[in-house]
């Protein structure tokens, strides 16, 4: 049974190279970019099995109508893949309010929009899978990465409780966290900050942690995605790559330890 999948930042990535897997099998997919130009290449592969979507995702009328036109023309929506969004490197203090406005806009909200648009139409065929595109910096952090972290943290927490909301309706919800990997996100879709000079030896540790082996290949995580798409019971967290598990799992290790070693102070701020 073939199934009808929105995916949002279809232009370039892990969207394109996810909505090609689900062509190429058989599903049918409406795939949106900023520029519709960026789809022609699908539509020329897949005809009439693509619906292409012109879509900013911070609009949130126009997110809302581009998921109506989905369920018009395809008759139902079963999965939602929210892939829309960049990077944005850079020290914290050197971020404008202008940019961490427009991380949170596009990460976070972009993101919360097309998901409330889904959520009538899932809640009303009693069933339905919202995958949402966030980061294993969504679980740890990294330095120059401050206001994309924090865009991830908060797609993660929104997206538990909604896993948490849904669950009686048949909707399933799935948190995709990859490590780095070879796209354009730390390349042409990244965006940088006006550097403080005092900033650059913890740049310049950064950048030199990245070996080339750090970066996973984008290709290879097409089996992963087609899994989580057809379980029965899909996982709440998927990490993707080898770095992300042993990333997280010190950091959640770190974490415990400390939460342990305070545990009387905290027992005791309770007051009875």
């Amino acid at each position: 049974m073939s199934k009808i999948i929105l995916i949002t930042g279809a232009s370039r990535g892990f969207g394109k190279i996810w909505a090609k897997a689900l062509l190429e099998r058989g599903d049918k997919v409406a795939a949106s970019a900023r520029n519709m130009a960026d789809l022609n290449d699908l539509v020329e592969a897949y005809g009439d099995a693509v619906l292409p979507l012109q879509l900013d995702v911070n609009d949130r009328e126009a997110g809302f109508a581009a998921v109506h036109k989905v369920k018009d023309h395809f008759g139902r929506i079963d999965v939602l893949i929210n892939n829309a969004g960049f990077g944005l490197f850079g020290a914290i203090e050197e971020t404008t309010e202008q940019q961490a406005r427009a991380q949170m806009e596009t990460n976070f909200f972009g993101l919360l929009w097309i998901t409330q648009a889904v959520v009538p139409i899932m809640r009303e065929q009693k069933s339905g899978h919202i995958i949402q595109v966030s980061s294993f910096l969504g679980l740890v952090t990294l330095p120059v990465l401050g206001l994309y972290n924090a865009s991830k943290y908060a797609v993660n927490g929104l997206s538990e409780t909604l896993a948490s909301e849904v669950k009686g309706f048949g909707i399933k919800v799935s948190l995709i966290e990859p490590n780095g990997f070879s796209t354009d996100w730390s390349g042409a879709s990244a965006f940088q900050t006006d550097p403080i000079e005092a900033y650059a030896p913890i740049k310049k540790a950064f950048a030199e942690s990245a070996t080339p082996d750090s970066w996973g290949n984008p290709e290879a995580t097409t089996p992963a995605v087609l899994a989580l798409i057809d379980s029965e019971n899909p996982p709440l967290h998927l990490l993707l790559g080898k770095i992300a598990y042993p990333g997280v799992k010190q950091a959640y290790a770190a974490r415990l330890a400390e939460f342990e070693a305070w545990k009387d102070v905290s027992a005791a701020a309770h007051g009875h």
